[in-house]
């Protein structure tokens, strides 16, 4: 058998076959693997975590494309899961930044199994559905999803990469330049449109099993939402726990000015001690608003967005 050593260097070496772009002025090129473009390092921890993460049906992936409400769901889940463990006040989300609470399966998985010792079985992933490692679908465990519109999701996506541009000390490329890859399938993860379809046709095959949520409805009705999620996940809210308003404290408390105004994701920074995949935690939290593309995006930028996810979209029962 192949040794990991010797599995790691055959991934090192059918990675530099790929083919790459630069990302958007990062420093970094993306890789496009299996029809999905990432970066190296994101790359290689979706490989890693495809040979070696072993999931188990009592699990719950949240997954999602980059900026759809990543954190948001990460935050309101934990809340959740660890109501009976933790108080307003004792919760790690007011010292922690979502991303570390929840770790990613692209990088954490060696280290799931102390949450799952303490009964906090959540992990997160930005990958698509094609390339979930197979123990995740084979073992039957609870998959949540959230989606966004593309308008929005590239505008936040946009801002974010050039904030770590400027992190950086490199120049981010220009917003048309930028739109014009996105559009084009070229951006983290993407093409978004076939992230998005690829769990969206899975939770119509498995309803059970995965959840797909949009991030506009979860904003219009954020309450109503997480008792469907908490549902979902085996975790539901008493109706003493109802009465009692605790699902509308876990809102409040993971509401995108609470969660950005702490301390801990104005200053403090995600991954450090981890090279380039250090991060400040304030460029994760932007504005969080449903049509914040209109302050960014002409008027033939959106209407060519709209055209290609109608596009994209059509015969799969899906609109966005």
């Amino acid at each position: 058998m192949e040794s990991h050593i010797e599995k790691q260097n055959s991934d090192v070496l059918m990675i530099s076959t790929l083919p790459k772009e630069k990302c958007w002025g990062f420093s970094k090129y993306l890789h496009q693997y299996q029809g999905v473009w990432s970066t190296l390092r994101f790359l290689q921890g979706a490989l890693s975590a495809q040979q070696q993460f072993q999931a188990q049906s009592t699990d719950i992936i949240l997954c999602s494309s980059p900026r759809t409400g990543t954190a948001w769901l990460k935050s309101l889940t934990f809340a959740t899961i660890t109501r009976t463990l933790y108080d307003d006040s004792t919760t790690p989300l007011l010292s922690k930044m979502p991303h570390d609470v929840v770790p990613f399966t692209e990088f954490d998985h060696a280290q799931f199994s102390t949450n799952r010792y303490l009964g906090i079985p959540l992990l997160a992933t930005h990958l698509p559905y094609s390339l979930l490692p197979r123990s995740i679908i084979d073992c039957g465990c609870k998959l949540i999803y959230i989606c966004r519109d593309p308008k929005d999701t590239f505008v936040s996506l946009y801002h974010f990469i050039a904030g770590h541009c400027k992190a950086e000390n490199t120049q981010p490329f220009q917003l048309d330049e930028a739109f014009e890859l996105f559009y084009e399938g070229i951006s983290p993860y993407g093409p978004y449109w076939d992230h998005v379809l690829g769990y969206w046709k899975a939770s119509l095959e498995h309803p059970d099993k995965l959840m797909f949520l949009k991030y506009e409805e979860l904003v219009e009705d954020t309450v109503l939402y997480l008792k469907k999620i908490a549902e979902f996940k085996g975790y539901p809210f008493s109706s003493e726990e109802q009465q009692q308003g605790v699902p509308e404290n876990i809102v409040q408390l993971c509401s995108f000015e609470n969660i950005s105004g702490l301390e801990v994701n104005k200053t403090g920074k995600h991954r450090e001690g981890h090279g380039n995949l250090g991060m400040e935690n304030n460029i994760f939290f932007r504005k969080g608003k449903v049509g914040d593309w209109k302050n960014y995006l002409t008027t033939e930028m959106a209407q060519r967005l709209d055209q290609l996810t109608m596009q994209k979209l059509s015969d799969s029962g899906l609109s966005l």
